[in-house]
């Protein structure tokens, strides 16, 4: 199954620039991993306030209990609030295979 899932990010008051940064770096790394698993296929930026951290991103997952665990294994989950939606194909799909 693949899952859109809208990942907003709050960083805690108080935390540091390196704090930050280190988050940041293992978030990368894990993201790497997670893309040569195939767990995640795409990550997006959509128009942001200031100050605002978000993205999309598709992932594929056996299913929501599976997609879960992918999630809780990413270092921003942390600060992070994920909204998820499961995608189902849609017959007009170009990209379907035939």
């Amino acid at each position: 199954m693949e899952f859109l899932v809208d990942m907003v990010t709050t960083v805690p008051a108080g935390t540091s620039d390196d704090e930050i940064a280190d988050m940041r770096a293992r978030e990368a790394v894990r993201s790497a991993e997670l893309a040569a698993q195939g767990s995640l296929l795409r990550l997006w930026r959509p128009p942001l306030q200031p100050g605002q951290w978000r993205s999309w991103g598709l992932f594929c997952a056996d299913d929501a209990e599976r997609l879960e665990a992918v999630l809780a294994s990413m270092p921003l989950r942390a600060w992070r609030q994920d909204t998820v939606t499961p995608l189902s194909p849609h017959p007009n799909d170009p990209g379907l295979r035939s």
